[in-house]
C-alpha cells in the first residue's frame, strides 16, 4: 500500500518577532526599528491566526506533512506557528527546523514537519542539516538542506531556497540569483555524488525568477523535459511548474504582473518509474483559497504594506504551492 506525503512551500511574508524583542540581535533591531513601528503582539497573533487558518485547510483539512516556509525571523515565531498548528490539528506532532542567516532583514527559511511521519537523518550524532552561504559583495539568504527519513526508512533530501528579490530591478538583481542557481546546482551534484544519483531530492523555494528565466534554465539546470532529466549526465532538475503555465494564475503579483516564482524542482530520483519515492503525476498545484485572494487572477491579499499598515484579513503576498510524493 502506498503512503502519500503532502508537501507545501510558502513565502509567509514577514513573520517577525515583536518589536524590541530580546531575541533579536542589536544590528537587526536597528535595521527593523522603523519597519516594525506598529508591529505589536496583537498584530503578530492575528498574523499567526490567519496563517494557521490556511495551513490547516490544506490536504483536505488534514494539513500538510511538511511545510517549507520563508520570511520567518527566528525559531521563536516559528515555534509559535507550529504550536498553534498542533492545536488546530491534534492528530499531528509538528516540530521545526530554522537556520538564522545574515540576511539584512532577518527573514530566513524554516521547516515544520510531522514527527509522526519523519525523523531527521543523523550524522555523527547530529541532525543532518546543512546550509550554504550565498555571497555577492555581501551575504544573501542561505540555501537550507535537510535530510528526512520516512517511517518506512526511505531518505528524502529537501533543498530550500529564497533567492534575491527583484526590487532593484529584474536585470540589475539577476546576478545574485544566478550565483544562487549555480550554488544550488553544485549541491545537487554533490548530494548525488555522496548519496547516489538516484537519491530523491526535492528543491523548493521562492526563486524570484520564473521557470523560463535563465537563472533557472541555464544555471540551476532545470528543465520542462522529464526525458532530459532522466537521461542526462548533468544534475538536471525537472521543473514541475511548467504544467501550470497558461492558467492565468501565479504565486505572486507585482503591479500588473502575475508571476510564477515559487516552484518545485526534482532530481531524477523522484521521477524514475520504479522509485520508492515518486512525485504523484499531476499533484503539483498552486493552493488558491478563496479567503486569501482577490480579483480575476487570484492575487494574494497581503497582510501588511510597506507603510506599516496591516490588513487583518490578509495573509501573505504569496500563494502556497503543494505536491504529493508517493512512497511504496
Amino acid at each position: 500500500m502506498k503512503v502519500e506525503h503532502y508537501i507545501t512551500w510558502w513565502n509567509v511574508e514577514n513573520l517577525f518577532d515583536v518589536r524590541n524583542s530580546p531575541r533579536r540581535p542589536e544590528w537587526l533591531e536597528n535595521k527593523l526599528n522603523s519597519e516594525l513601528k506598529k508591529w505589536t503582539r496583537t498584530i503578530l497573533n492575528t498574523k499567526l491566526k490567519n496563517l494557521v487558518s490556511i495551513m490547516q485547510s490544506l490536504n483536505d483539512g488534514k494539513g500538510s506533512d511538511i511545510y517549507g516556509l520563508c520570511e520567518v525571523e527566528n525559531q521563536y515565531v516559528l515555534h509559535l506557528l507550529a504550536d498553534r498548528l498542533n492545536d488546530a490539528l491534534p492528530d499531528r506532532a509538528y516540530e521545526i527546523i530554522l537556520h538564522n542567516s545574515d540576511d539584512k532583514r532577518g527573514i530566513d527559511i524554516g521547516v515544520i514537519y510531522d514527527t509522526k511521519k519523519y525523523s531527521i537523518q543523523q550524522l555523527n550524532g547530529e541532525n543532518k542539516v546543512f546550509t550554504y552561504r550565498i555571497t555577492k559583495r555581501s551575504p544573501t539568504r542561505d540555501i537550507l538542506q535537510i535530510e528526512l527519513v520516512t517511517k518506512r526508512g526511505n531518505n528524502l533530501v529537501l533543498l530550500m531556497n529564497h533567492w534575491y528579490s527583484r526590487l532593484t530591478g529584474k536585470y540589475f538583481s539577476e546576478p545574485y540569483r544566478i550565483i544562487s542557481a549555480e550554488t544550488l546546482s553544485y549541491w545537487v551534484m554533490r548530494t548525488q555524488e555522496e548519496l547516489g544519483v538516484d537519491t530523491p531530492i526535492l528543491v523548493m523555494g521562492d526563486f524570484n525568477d520564473e521557470p523560463f528565466d535563465r537563472s533557472m534554465t541555464e544555471y540551476a539546470q532545470s528543465s520542462s523535459s522529464k526525458k532530459k532529466v532522466l537521461s542526462g549526465r548533468n544534475p538536471y532538475l525537472y521543473n514541475l511548474m511548467w504544467g501550470l503555465f497558461g492558467k492565468e494564475v501565479g504565486t505572486h503579483t507585482y503591479g500588473s504582473e502575475v508571476l510564477l516564482i515559487d516552484q518545485f524542482l526534482v532530481a531524477k530520483g523522484l521521477i524514475q518509474r520504479d522509485a520508492k519515492l515518486k512525485v504523484k503525476e499531476g499533484s503539483c498545484k498552486i493552493e488558491v483559497i478563496a479567503s486569501m485572494v482577490k480579483g480575476k487572477y487570484n492575487a494574494p491579499i497581503r497582510f501588511n504594506s510597506r507603510k506599516n499598515v496591516y490588513n487583518k484579513k490578509g495573509v501573505s503576498d504569496h500563494l502556497p504551492i503543494s505536491l504529493i510524493i508517493e512512497e511504496k
